[in-house]
């Protein structure tokens, strides 16, 4: 990987200059929400290639459609209820005046992508309205260039079908100054683990010893291609939602493209993904802050980088969880 690039001096998506993230979570609840702001106004668009997505407003993000430019964007636990976290961010960027402008009001525009986590062992007892309109504001206000890994925001309930998933974020440095970044809430119905090893599928493109440095094992478990699920797996249980972004000049179409190529670090990080019964999703970010539109070979370093940092962020978000009371499977740290 030392040829292909290096990873920004936080490891994280906010290495990308002009963007912020802030998490929200409630131990007794098992839950959170995660809110990706950005300084200004960025093209973005969206990959769905699981079978059982949770949405709000990604319809506008088809390149076709009128708006060009997201506020933010928001990941969060809590199944169906949880897309009322992008609510709360909404609340947060109107009291800044931000947003679309339309017949003399702004608008924020706060796409957002949910995974299932109401069965983790948590006390999902609400009064009448969920939590997660106050959880995304408090993830929106919070928001900064250091943040949380694991067991925090969206992946504070996440699991696995092996151990706990969490929220991971990564970046890298191309050789031609673009970065990458992506963020990530892992809650597959696969497994980041092969076999029944401590070793992560990602672990070809780690850098630095990032999770654990275990590298492959060798040789391979025989029962390394078996395929290892949560039991009872059921339409919208699941799901890895994700944000890649990068610093290249892009526009909605070239914003697809980044998040279709991200795609394929969920291939090399879990095992299986993109099943009937994840909602796995990837939004595609570009602020343009490097001033460089990409050429034909640009873009195609630029799709590898997608995959390989994406791949690296589930791998270091289920590395960085921890254990709670409770819980119904081991953190990483504990999996022996």
């Amino acid at each position: 990987m030392s040829g292909f690039g290096r990873p920004g001096r936080r490891n994280l998506i906010t290495d990308i200059a002009g963007i912020r993230v802030g998490n929200a979570s409630d131990e007794r609840l098992k839950s959170g929400s995660t809110v990706l702001l950005v300084d200004t106004p960025a093209p973005a668009s969206v990959a769905i290639l699981g079978g059982a997505p949770g949405t709000r407003e990604t319809d506008l993000l088809a390149p076709e459609n009128t708006v060009q430019a997201v506020d933010a964007l928001v990941l969060s636990g809590g199944s169906a209820f949880g897309l009322d976290a992008a609510s709360g961010a909404q609340a947060f960027l109107r009291e800044a005046g931000r947003g679309f402008e339309v017949a003399g009001l702004r608008v924020p525009i706060v796409p957002a992508a949910i995974l299932f986590d109401l069965a983790n062992g948590g006390d999902k007892d609400w009064a009448r309205f969920p939590p997660y309109r106050e959880l995304g504001y408090e993830a929106a206000a919070s928001a900064a260039h250091d943040f949380a890994l694991g067991s925090a925001g969206a992946g504070a309930g996440a699991t696995t079908a092996t151990v706990k998933g969490g929220l991971g974020s990564a970046s890298l440095v191309l050789p031609g100054g673009i970065i990458v970044g992506a963020l990530v809430a892992v809650n597959a119905v696969g497994s980041p683990l092969v076999g029944t090893t401590r070793h992560f599928w990602a672990a070809p493109f780690e850098i630095e010893d990032e999770f654990g440095g275990l590298g492959l094992p060798a040789p391979l478990p025989a029962d390394a291609i078996l395929p290892r699920t949560k039991l009872g797996a059921r339409a919208g249980a699941n799901t890895t939602i994700a944000i890649v972004a990068t610093d290249a000049r892009l526009d909605k179409a070239g914003a697809r493209r980044l998040a279709v190529a991200a795609h394929d670090g969920f291939a090399r990080a879990l095992w299986p993904a993109h099943t009937d019964f994840d909602g796995d999703l990837v939004f595609g970010l570009a602020t343009g802050g490097s001033g460089i539109a990409p050429d034909a070979r640009q873009a195609l370093e630029l799709g590898a980088a997608a995959a390989s940092v994406m791949a690296r962020a589930i791998a270091r978000g289920v590395h960085a969880a921890s254990t709670a009371e409770n819980d119904p499977l081991p953190a990483w740290k504990e999996f022996a």
